[in-house]
């Protein structure tokens, strides 16, 4: 038999070192069992976005059984080891005051409906698509930037939870999945601009007329849950004019991911439209027209 030293004996012997190995491999086994069950949902789960959440749940689950079991284990030593964080906590809240300040915003965001993964969203001075909530973090999937428009630029991004407490969050698509847009269109002064409202105003109607209908149902639901007035929400066609040309102005309503998209089909079915006017209705420009008249030479 292996004689072991009286040291390492004794240390083998310790109920501390025991309880240690019990947490040890209890956890080896939890963390197995996490992996087992996340590989399960990636064979069983086809929906991307159900699949996302049931792993976050497979997370949260496993961290509170890791803390329930660590507790039970160490059931006799909790007493001196709350005294020793007691005399400690002002210490460590100081030194992970930002942390805990993530923590606290996660709960927030978990139960406070900020936003949630899918939502486009403004925090921190980065705007983006909400692609993962961590305990400490958000992820972004940026858009804008030096890409014009709100397409995606390919950074990933992720923002420290504590920007909840320091700056407003805007959500661009959480209650009211639509936005305000709108395109403006210089036409010449001696157009037809009773023609050119008609033009405007159908062209909106034809391509927007959806995105109409949905966020009329849309903004409903927004007056049930909120103090606020009935919106337009169908295309409105404005006119100003200035020393330089006629402006049309056309205010709509249009899905928060399709604005790059929208601003294309209406500037390509106007201009085709205003072009099968034969001239009645033109748009104008900054160019300068220069006419020059040959007139008689004159002697002397």
């Amino acid at each position: 038999m292996l004689d072991l030293p009286e040291s390492l004996t004794q240390a083998l012997s310790s109920v501390f070192v025991r309880q240690l190995a019990i947490v040890v491999i209890g956890l080896i086994a939890i963390f197995l069992i996490r992996a087992l069950i996340n590989r399960s949902l990636r064979v069983r789960v086809d929906n991307s976005n159900a699949r996302y959440r049931a792993r976050k749940i497979v997370s949260m689950a496993t961290y509170v059984v890791v803390v329930i079991y660590i507790s039970i284990v160490f059931a006799s030593q909790l007493g001196a080891l709350t005294f020793m964080l007691g005399i400690a906590g002002a210490g460590i809240a100081f030194a992970l005051q930002e942390i805990i300040m993530s923590i606290a915003g996660w709960i927030a965001i978990s139960l406070g409906g900020y936003y949630t993964v899918g939502d486009r969203i403004q925090l921190g001075g980065i705007t983006g698509d909400v692609v993962d909530i961590a305990i400490l973090r958000t992820t972004l999937f940026e858009t804008g930037a030096w890409v014009d428009g709100d397409l995606y630029n390919g950074r990933v991004v992720r923002i420290s939870n504590s920007f909840l407490f320091k700056e407003p969050v805007l959500n661009y698509s959480g209650d009211f999945p639509f936005l305000w847009d709108e395109i403006r269109v210089p036409v010449r002064y001696g157009s037809d601009l009773a023609l050119a409202r008609e033009l405007c105003s159908a062209t909106a109607a034809d391509l927007l007329g959806e995105f109409s209908r949905n966020a009329r149902n849309e903004w409903k639901r927004m007056t049930n849950k909120y103090m606020i007035e009935q919106a337009i929400v169908d295309p409105l066609v404005t006119i100003t004019a200035d020393e330089n040309w006629v402006t049309f102005t056309i205010r709509y309503v249009v899905d928060f991911k399709q604005r790059r998209a929208t601003k294309d089909k209406l500037f390509t079915e106007l201009l085709r439209r205003f072009d099968s006017s034969e001239g009645r209705v033109r748009v104008a420009s900054a160019a300068q027209e220069i006419t020059i008249f040959k007139g008689d030479n004159a002697d002397g």
